[in-house]
C-alpha cells in the first residue's frame, strides 16, 4: 500500500554473485517504482561506452606496406593477420597507458596469444590463434597498444600514430555483455518496490565488478556538472563556465576534460596537469606541444571552448597572477 512520503526510498541491499571467471550478477534493492529502469539503463550503456580497456591501434610489419599486402612464408594474408591481432585481448602492465611492443618469430611456428606475453603486455586470451609461419620464414612486427574507452575507427587514429604503422580500428571496451532485469520486491506491505539485477560479462581485461564500478563512477562524474547549478546566479544562464565559478575550474585536473587518451598523454608528457595551464595558452603555443596531431588539437579547442576558454586571446583576467597561483598550487600538491 502506497504511503505519503517526502523523499524517495534509499536502497539498502546489494548482492554480488560470481557466475564464472569473467561473469558476475549484481543485485541492488529496493528502489521506488520506476527507479529501476531509470538507473539500470544508463548504467548498461555506460558499461559499454565508458569502461576502460586495451586495444592495438597500429601495427608495422617488416616487409609489408599496407593491410592488403601478403607476406612470404606466412599462411595468412596480412588482412587476416590484422583481424587475428584485433581479436587478441591485451592488458598493459605497470599501469602503462601506451606501449610500442616489438615481436620477432622464426618458423616453423604456429603463433598464438601466449607467444605475445612479455614484461610489457599480457594477453588475456592466450589460446587465441594468431598466425602460422613456415620453416624459412621470419615474422617481425611492432604493435602499438593503448588504453582507452569505447570504439575508435582507424580513420581517427591514422594521423596520430607513428610513420610506417598501419592504423587499426580500436575496440577498447572489455565488456562483452551487460543485461539487466527489473524485479518487484515486497517492502513492508508494498509489493511495488523494484530490484535491479544486472549481469555483466567481460573479456578478462578487468573483472565484471570492476567494470560495474567504473560505470557507476562515470555516471557520478557526468551528473556532477549539475552541482554547478548551486553556483549560478538566478539571473545568469546556467552554464558550466559562469563568471562566478570559472576561475575555480582553472585548478581542476585536465583529466576532468574527458579528452582522448592520446590528447591526455600529450598534455601530461608536456607537464600540463591543470586546466588553467591549458586555458592560458595561445593556439600557436598549443601547436608546439610535442606529438600533438591535428585531430587532438581540434579536440582540445572544442572541449576548452565548450567550458568557456577559447584559444583566441579572449581570456579574461590577470594572466600573470593566475600563472603564479597555478604554480603555487602545483608546488603544494
Amino acid at each position: 500500500m502506497k504511503k505519503v512520503t517526502i523523499e524517495a526510498f534509499t536502497p539498502t541491499e546489494i548482492k554480488v554473485e560470481q557466475l564464472g571467471n569473467n561473469e558476475a550478477r549484481i543485485s541492488v534493492w529496493p528502489f521506488e517504482s520506476g527507479y529501476g529502469v531509470t538507473l539500470a539503463h544508463p548504467l548498461r550503456r555506460l558499461l559499454y561506452s565508458s569502461t576502460v580497456g586495451f586495444a592495438p591501434t597500429g601495427v608495422k610489419i617488416e616487409g609489408v606496406e599496407h593491410e592488403f599486402d601478403s607476406m612470404r612464408g606466412m599462411l595468412e594474408d596480412v588482412t587476416i593477420f590484422i583481424v587475428n591481432l584485433k581479436n587478441l585481448r591485451y592488458k598493459l602492465k605497470n599501469n602503462a597507458k601506451r606501449e610500442v611492443v616489438h615481436y620477432e618469430f622464426e618458423g616453423p611456428l604456429e603463433i598464438s596469444g601466449k607467444d605475445l606475453n612479455n614484461d610489457l603486455v599480457e594477453i588475456v586470451n592466450p589460446d587465441a590463434y594468431l598466425a602460422t609461419i613456415n620453416e624459412d620464414a621470419k615474422l617481425s612486427f611492432d604493435l602499438i597498444i593503448e588504453k582507452g574507452i569505447g570504439y575508435v575507427p582507424s580513420e581517427n587514429i591514422k594521423e596520430e600514430i607513428e610513420s610506417g604503422f598501419i592504423a587499426l580500428d580500436a575496440f577498447f571496451t572489455p565488456v562483452k555483455k551487460a543485461v539487466y532485469d527489473i524485479q518487484n520486491v515486497l517492502v513492508e506491505d508494498n509489493p511495488d518496490y523494484e530490484k535491479i539485477v544486472m549481469t555483466v560479462t567481460t573479456d578478462g581485461q578487468i573483472s565484471p565488478l570492476e567494470a560495474f564500478q567504473s560505470s557507476v563512477s562515470a555516471m557520478y562524474k557526468q551528473l556532477g556538472i549539475f552541482d554547478k547549478i548551486l553556483e549560478v546566479d538566478s539571473s545568469s544562464s546556467i552554464s558550466a563556465s559562469t563568471n562566478k565559478g570559472e576561475h575555480a575550474k582553472l585548478f581542476e585536473s585536465v583529466d576532468s576534460l574527458n579528452l582522448s587518451v592520446r590528447s591526455l598523454n600529450c598534455l601530461k608528457k608536456s607537464g600540463i596537469e591543470l586546466i588553467g595551464e591549458l586555458a592560458l595558452m595561445s593556439e600557436a603555443e598549443l601547436k608546439e606541444i610535442k606529438n600533438l596531431g591535428k585531430r587532438s588539437l581540434d579536440e582540445m579547442k572544442d572541449v576548452m571552448k565548450a567550458i568557456g576558454y577559447a584559444f583566441d586571446g579572449s581570456f579574461e583576467g590577470n594572466k600573470e597572477a593566475i600563472r603564479k597561483k597555478i604554480a603555487e598550487f602545483k608546488k603544494g600538491k
